[in-house]
């Protein structure tokens, strides 16, 4: 079974996305923050990883950076979910290290093809 943690400060935005994700046969974690996120894939690395942008403690881009910074062998997939829509956001997420971009609100839809984009689906 794939495993997806939802990065999200929202705890309605992390219980949406962990009932989609559920409906998509993956075995979901959440965390609050970045902190919490990189600690958490420190331990155990998931195969996905839906990230807000906006967090307190650690943003969805310092967390970018300091996954990359980790040395983990296996880097897991990164889908940015944020409703931060702008060019220079997305241009920023990808050369942070973002593997693809989804805009909130979504549906299991448009996140289902955002994860096979990325080869997780």
């Amino acid at each position: 079974m794939k495993t997806c943690l939802v990065v999200d400060d929202s705890k309605v935005i992390r219980k949406v996305a962990r009932h989609i994700l559920e409906t998509l046969d993956f075995q979901v974690r959440e965390a609050g923050d970045g902190r919490e996120a990189l600690d958490s894939c420190l331990a155990t690395p998931p195969d996905v990883i839906l990230l807000d942008w906006n967090m307190p403690v650690m943003s969805g881009m310092d967390f970018l950076r300091a996954l990359k910074d980790s040395g983990l062998p296996q880097r897991p997939k990164v889908v940015f979910c944020t409703t931060e829509n702008g060019m220079a956001y997305i241009r920023a997420a990808i050369e942070a290290g973002a593997d693809e971009y989804v805009m909130k609100p979504f549906d299991r839809e448009t996140l289902e093809s955002k994860l096979q984009i990325v080869g997780v689906a």
